[in-house]
């Protein structure tokens, strides 16, 4: 682990392997490990992977005020700063790929390409509005249903269906270990504030949008949205909930891996 210090704070980050630099941006509550740890190892036989946390998650401290993509996307360029990657190809998932795609149309020089993940638009929707009300009620007065919660919208209900009670417990256990009360608390908050869509027209780097069909969480109508909105983006879809990475790991890293080493003309 590896800190690097930006904007007042303090930017706990990962680096594995070596080759071209990929960075990868967490979602909402997600840590560099929680979301990426299980995938690190595939990645980094042919990349140098970049984890950062940004304010809310793991050891990366926290700023008064309210958080901003802004702030979020300077983190995440600090730590690839500090890793030595002039240019990176970025994949951010949920949160992280609004975090994402804020910096590739801030800073279109330094993206490769840009994989984005289950994202959304704004969070200026009644359905994900009402879900965070939810999320931050459940937080303030019982942590384990809220990751219970989670579960039940984050996977699909074939895979949860293939779980016994045991392993049931086991994930709500890690999510409520996991997470940083306070810090998730206001990334929800940001989750209801942002709106990238003036961004999106920006965003030059080939793109790869990913929805989730089985999404109950965002549904995949707000990644096409995303797709829609940036010019030349390519759209795919995995047959899962929102937690793809941990649902659909292979067919998430093969759509990853072969957008990311595709030639470029």
């Amino acid at each position: 682990m590896h800190t690097v210090e930006i904007l007042g704070t303090q930017v706990a980050y990962a680096v594995h392997g070596q080759g071209p630099a990929l960075v990868l941006v967490a979602g909402t509550g997600g840590t560099l490990d929680s979301n990426w740890g299980h995938l690190v190892e595939p990645l980094a036989a042919r990349h140098t992977v970049i984890r950062p946390d940004y304010s809310g998650s793991g050891e990366t401290t926290d700023p008064p005020g309210e958080f901003s993509l802004a702030l979020l996307a300077a983190q995440v360029l600090a730590a690839a700063d500090a890793a030595g990657a002039d240019t990176f190809d970025l994949a951010g998932f949920s949160l992280g790929a609004c975090v994402a795609a804020h910096l590739a149309a801030e800073h279109p020089g330094r993206v490769r390409s840009l994989t984005l993940l289950a994202g959304f638009p704004t969070g200026d929707d009644p359905r994900l509005r009402m879900q965070s009300a939810l999320w931050l009620n459940l937080i303030r007065h019982d942590p384990h249903d809220f990751a219970r919660l989670v579960l039940l919208t984050g996977f699909s209900p074939a895979f949860l269906g293939r779980m016994d009670a045991a392993q049931l417990q086991q994930w709500a256990d890690a999510v409520v270990v996991s997470n940083r009360w306070e810090g998730i608390t206001r990334q929800i908050l940001l989750d209801t504030r942002l709106d990238i869509r003036p961004l999106l027209p920006r965003i030059t780097a080939p793109t790869l949008v990913i929805g989730c069909a089985q999404d109950a969480m965002v549904p995949k109508e707000h990644a096409r949205a995303l797709a829609d909105a940036i010019a030349g983006a390519r759209y795919a879809e995995l047959d899962s909930g929102h937690l793809a990475p941990f649902e659909q790991p292979e067919a998430f890293l093969d759509l990853l891996t072969t957008f990311i080493d595709a030639p470029r003309g």
